[in-house]
């Protein structure tokens, strides 16, 4: 374990231009990852698997520069008390299909919500082309450091979370996530042994490995943009969420969605155990 947070020198900590770059098999991995490309006679589908004229789904952003990001260790943060907690993904274009990237990383903010209740921490990742500087995707990604509450940050003031309708949902959708979801999407770079290995499942509480939060994620990108976007990637301008509970490999996710104008809210639930996955769920559209 590191030293506590130091606030507000953690503002200051980022890490400098880094070069990834990703080819059109990179695309195709993450898109059957999230779990496109069941039906093969569906050509919208197609256009985010097959080479000939690729798409990419707008939250391969969040992959495409795995490793990009000041670490936990910078933080000063007690890794083993950490959780996923939000993901943003800002869109300022369309992602293209393969590329060369630039990220460049800091610690947008940090909120003490107190002692013995944690921190939340606001890592930001800019995603530019790396030939001409265009902004393409921003990543702000929130962990709560559960150990860390009480040593520094904006108190009192917690970022208000998207509030989802009311009303019963516009739109219920399911999707049918595979026994070998996480094992295919860990090779999109999120490789903790969280998500494949029984032994460090048990020892972090679950009782088998988890699927990853960001390919549940990304899912629900693929609910909003087959529902509402008739597969056109470049009508996403942002895509949010929060993780409230662990998806199981196998699980069947009932996703609900409300169109209020270019807003569209959802929520993520695993029906058969009674949890909701993913909370206070908005994507923008253009």
């Amino acid at each position: 374990m590191g030293m506590p947070i130091q606030y507000p020198e953690i503002l200051s900590l980022n890490q400098g231009a880094l070069e990834f770059d990703y080819t059109d098999k990179d695309t195709m991995l993450y898109a059957l990852a999230i779990g496109l490309g069941t039906d093969p006679m569906r050509a919208a589908e197609l256009q985010f698997i097959y080479e000939k004229d690729l798409l990419a789904v707008p939250t391969l952003a969040t992959v495409v520069a795995w490793g990009a990001g000041v670490s936990t260790q910078q933080l000063g943060v007690n890794y083993k008390m950490v959780l996923h907690g939000e993901e943003e993904t800002i869109f300022h274009q369309a992602l293209p299909s393969s590329g060369k990237l630039i990220a460049d990383s800091g610690v947008k903010e940090v909120y003490d919500k107190g002692e013995r209740r944690g921190a939340l921490i606001v890592r930001q990742t800019l995603l530019r082309d790396a030939t001409s500087g265009a902004l393409i995707a921003t990543l702000n990604r929130t962990i709560l450091a559960r150990g860390d509450g009480g040593t520094g940050g904006l108190t009192g003031q917690l970022p208000e979370p998207h509030s989802v309708p009311k009303r019963s949902a516009d739109k219920q959708v399911q999707y049918q996530t595979r026994h070998d979801q996480a094992l295919l999407y860990r090779l999109c770079g999120d490789r903790n042994p969280l998500h494949v290995d029984p032994d460090s499942a048990l020892a972090a509480g679950f009782e088998r490995p988890i699927l990853h939060g960001l390919c549940t994620y990304g899912i629900t990108c693929r609910a909003v943009l087959e529902h509402y976007c008739d597969f056109a990637p470049e009508m996403i301008a942002r895509h949010s969420a929060r993780f409230s509970a662990p998806v199981y490999p196998g699980d069947v996710l009932d996703i609900d969605m409300w169109k209020d104008g270019d807003t569209v809210s959802f929520e993520a639930h695993v029906s058969n155990r009674g949890v909701t996955v993913i909370k206070h769920g908005v994507t923008e559209l253009r």
